[in-house]
């Protein structure tokens, strides 16, 4: 049996989710047997896990679930996954899953693969990809053990919405002592989480200064996109924090990632270059970021932009 842990907020199941369960039923298909989906914490409609590919949702719905606690919460997965004799147990290559992975990986005398960017090939063991290097490689990893762990990386898969709900078995267990007391969340409204985004609309010290944001969220706005920047940007507090995307950031893999004014230091690459499709706009014809781009346009970003997010406007008007 294949069991899914996937991840949940505000009473969905979240997109890392809805990618791990899709990713943990082709598993369970290739290996001829069942997907279990595993839901912690208040969840509406649990039951339309079966849309993304389980057969079955096991949900523990007890409010101690509702903030992450990485014991706690590697502990439920450990007893749901022992209690039901499962081979295989899927996670997302999220902030979240990469604390899990490990601590579920021990408790259950698990092999382990994080970051798995596609299905593993059963027919010789269980033969796993992952990207090694800051994605300038890959490796092929042999997993031995009766048991398997593997976290899904962000974007390897596209959620398919090919089935219907399907039962949910309610099960009463407590998550019992936390490892760490929670004090508040400040989340991020009113967009699409950079590790969720499929569309990346990107910038840095090439803008100047924080009072040009505005060309960078019109194209955002236009192409529904998340907007994100480089470190230095961040560091002089011209955007937030959250926004920082490269190796010491957030790691994205969106299916459209547009860089602008981005010279593309080996730090930034390294957290952006799994993107499917790379635009760089920078005036400097010998900016690195160009070696790694899909499409590349030099010439001055404050004339780029605009007339990009014009012809996307037009283009929109005409159907």
């Amino acid at each position: 049996m294949v069991l899914v842990f996937a991840e949940s907020g505000d009473g969905r199941i979240k997109k890392s989710g809805q990618e791990a369960i899709t990713f943990g039923k082709k598993l369970a298909t290739q290996a001829g047997t069942t997907c279990t989906t595993l839901l912690l914490g208040p969840i509406d409609a649990p039951g339309d896990a079966g849309i993304y590919g389980a057969d079955l949702v096991v949900h523990l719905p007890h409010d101690g679930f509702t903030h992450f606690d990485s014991q706690t919460w590697s502990r439920a997965i450990c007893e749901v996954a022992t209690a039901r004799n499962a081979e295989y147990v899927v996670l997302s290559h999220s902030s979240r899953g990469k604390a899990l992975t490990g601590r579920v990986a021990i408790r259950l005398q698990a092999g382990c693969v994080s970051g798995v960017t596609e299905l593993p090939n059963l027919s010789s063991g269980c033969l796993v990809t992952k990207g090694v290097y800051s994605g300038k490689a890959f490796a092929s990893l042999k997993i031995a053990t009766a048991i398997k762990v593997l976290s899904v990386m962000g974007n390897a898969i596209q959620p398919t919405k090919d089935g219907t709900a399907v039962p949910v078995e309610v099960m009463d267990l407590e998550p019992g002592k936390a490892g760490v007391t929670f004090v508040k969340t400040d989340k991020v409204e009113g967009t699409v989480p950079l590790p969720e985004a499929e569309r990346v609309v990107s910038a840095g010290r090439g803008m100047k200064g924080p009072e040009n944001w505005g060309i960078i969220e019109d194209l955002a706005a236009e192409l529904g996109a998340t907007t994100a920047c480089s470190r230095p940007v961040a560091d002089s507090d011209w955007r937030p924090h959250h926004e920082h995307v490269g190796q010491t950031g957030i790691a994205i893999r969106p299916n459209l990632y547009i860089a602008i004014g981005i010279s593309g230091a080996i730090q930034h690459l390294a957290g952006v270059n799994r993107s499917k499709v790379i635009v760089v706009i920078n005036k400097d014809p010998e900016a690195p970021f160009f070696k790694a781009a899909d499409y590349g346009v030099v010439g001055d970003l404050f004339e780029v932009v605009p007339r990009l997010t014009k012809a996307i406007q037009d283009m929109k008007a005409a159907g």
